[in-house]
């Protein structure tokens, strides 16, 4: 009787772990994981803001009213890519995350220099070569190393007033997601 009861509870708490495992793994094997979705906004290496309420292509959407976002989708697999804004906006806070939507690195504002935007995301080999010949354009730069070739950004800023929403959309305008040119570093 015992042995009945003992694999009838291995069962139910086996099969209960394999659908939690099932519902985790939709996204990914369905394309409607983050990376995916960011991908569908347009090219990589442009930040794209989301919509405040309605979804945007890729079926993002920024529910906060009091936050303006966007996101980018890069790789790093051929050059380093370098995510840079200005400061003037009262709060920025920016992520980055690899393919599989694991946070490698994030910051704001109060941690950054001068209160702008400057990371460059590459490779460990990437890194290597930039820190042996450091160009005088990523001094400041924060280096993150991305343990994957592919990832996204998401950059957000603070609205705390309807005057500073101008401010905000042209911070996210004048963000940057671009590739670093190789040539310059070796």
């Amino acid at each position: 009787m015992r042995s009945i009861l003992f694999a009838i509870l291995v069962g139910v708490v086996g099969a209960a772990g394999l659908h939690i495992l099932i519902i985790l793994a939709v996204p990914y094997f369905t394309g409607n994981d983050a990376y995916t979705r960011i991908g569908d906004l347009g090219e990589p290496l442009r930040f794209y803001p989301l919509p405040n309420g309605a979804a945007s292509r890729g079926g993002l959407v920024n529910d906060d009213p009091g936050l303006r976002v966007a996101a980018c989708a890069f790789s790093v697999a051929d050059a380093p890519v370098r995510l840079y804004a200005p400061a003037g906006v009262p709060f920025w806070s920016v992520g980055v995350f690899d393919s599989s939507a694991n946070e490698v690195f994030s910051m704001n504002d109060r941690t950054a220099v001068a209160g702008a935007l400057d990371v460059v995301v590459a490779t460990p080999i990437q890194l290597n070569a930039i820190r042996k010949a450091l160009p005088a354009a990523l001094a400041q730069s924060i280096l993150v190393e991305m343990p994957v070739d592919e990832g996204y950004a998401v950059l957000r800023t603070f609205v705390p007033t309807a005057t500073m929403d101008e401010a905000a959309r042209a911070f996210l305008g004048d963000a940057g997601c671009e590739a670093i040119d190789e040539s310059t570093i070796e």
